[in-house]
This record gives C-alpha cells, structure tokens and sequence, in this order.
C-alpha cells in the first residue's frame, strides 16, 4: 500500500506556508491528511506559524510568543522569505494573506467532502511550555476532536520532537494518536522502540536513507512510519519501498503522482 501522502503545511511549494490558499490546494490535489505547527501568542492563542519569529513569513518582525493575536493579524502573511541561501520558496502572491488560526485549520477539515487528518505538531522549546499542548486540547474540545472513537480514524494526529509534549497530550487524552518527530536516533529508538505515549515514530527522511532497515525495526514493534518531508522522486520511491504509512511533502500533488507512477511500474511476483 502507498504512503498517505501529508501536505506539509499545506501545498507549500506551491503558496506561502501555512496559509489558508496552501491548504486548500492540498485539499483540490487529493492530499489524505494536512500538516501544520502551532505556537502561542502572547495572548495565549493558538497560530499556524512554523518558526519563533514571523520575519521569514510575513512582511513583520519580532516574535511570535512577544506579539498579540491582534498584532499578528495585522501582517501579511503571502510572501515566504527563505530559510537560507538558494533554498527554495513558493512563487510570489498577488493577493495578501491572513494570519491562519488552528480553528480556521480544523473548519477546514470538518468541512471537506472526504475525510482528510490534520497533523499539528506543537513546537518545542518555548516560553510557554506545557500550555501550548493544554490550549491544543482545549481547542480539540471545542470542535469535538479530542475523543475520537478510534486512534486509527481519529481526524487529528497530535506531533512533537519533544518526548515530554507527546507524553502530556496522552496523560490528557489517552484516545488521541500521536507521533514522537526525530531528527536523529538514540539507543531505543535505533531499534524501533517508542515510548508507551507514542504511536507512531516520525523519522526525518535522512534518517531512512541513512538507515533504511528502521521502518522494518519499528514495524516489528507494532510501529507505523510518519516520515519528513520527502519532495526528492527517489526518496518518495524509497519511502513507498519501505513501507512507510505517512510522507508529508511540500509537493502533495507532485508527489501523488511519483506514487502512482511507482505502482504502475511494479511487477508483481508469482
């Protein structure tokens, strides 16, 4: 089976990250599942916004824990700066763009016509601590989002690289799925091993092409794969190999179809 293929924040190689324009377009180029981070503002309401400063995607400065909702709503939001020299960014947008809400996110979902998931990975260090995942679930409460009656079909799925973020969501909602992110593999979770409060391990595609036997390991301990963020045809193919069961992408579309295309092409055996 394919990897469900993630839009990581939203078809981002395509409009600004984390804008509503970015969503719908993974939502129009059949996206199974949206992804998006969240972080507090100083008035201690939930935003789409991936770094600690608005500088790289607005046209504001400052940090996003230091400016107010109001004052965040205030930036223009279409243009994405990048993150380092030759790195590659969306093409410009004739129209502004909002400042997007977690709430605004999940209407979203609720409202389109087949079941999509939402990862929402809250950010880790911040000046905050824990109140970003308890602001998480009671935003989960209000729409109804924070029991699902199956981890398996549960329209959102809670991330972080932080073990002790994923560990608070469980103790708070035991019902929801989560995913513990990583960016390098220690002496557990070398061998496929996750904490009780992880349900599935989120290796960073570095980590797969490094070590690709990890997704097998992992399996054999009951756990699925989520991996990031995967644009390159040969690491979708290797992902799709693998067996991974999520790939989040800049490139939904793009990446749909390298799938399909690693399926058509596949000679099944006697």
């Amino acid at each position: 089976m394919s990897p469900a293929v993630v839009a990581h924040r939203g078809a981002s190689a395509e409009r600004a990250e984390h804008t509503l324009a970015a969503y719908e377009l993974a939502v129009q180029q059949g996206a199974d599942a949206l992804e998006c981070d969240v972080r507090l503002s100083r008035d201690h309401q939930l935003v789409c916004i991936h770094d600690r400063s608005v500088a790289r995607t607005s046209d504001g400065r400052g940090l996003v824990s230091e400016l107010t909702l109001a004052e965040l709503a205030e930036l223009d939001y279409s243009q994405v700066k990048p993150k380092r020299r030759g790195a590659s960014v969306p093409p410009p947008s004739a129209e502004p763009a909002g400042l997007l809400l977690l709430d605004d996110l999940l209407d979203l979902v609720a409202s389109t016509p087949s079941p999509i998931r939402l990862f929402v990975e809250t950010k880790h260090p911040v000046r905050f601590g824990g109140l970003v995942e308890q602001a998480l679930l009671h935003t989960l409460a209000r729409h109804g989002l924070d029991r699902p009656a199956a981890k398996e079909t549960s329209p959102v799925v809670m991330m972080s690289f932080a073990s002790s973020a994923v560990r608070r969501v469980r103790a708070q909602a035991p019902a929801l799925p989560t995913v513990l992110l990583l960016d390098r593999l220690d002496r557990s979770t070398r061998q496929g091993v996750l904490p009780p409060w992880a349900d599935y391990t989120g290796p960073g595609i570095h980590l797969l092409r490094s070590d690709p036997d990890y997704v097998r390991r992992a399996a054999d301990h009951g756990n699925q794969t989520y991996c990031w963020t995967v644009d390159d045809s040969a690491d979708i193919e290797l992902c799709a190999e693998l067996g991974v069961s999520f790939l989040a992408t800049n490139r939904p579309a793009a990446t749909r179809s390298a799938l399909s295309g690693a399926r058509s092409t596949t000679v099944p055996t006697a």
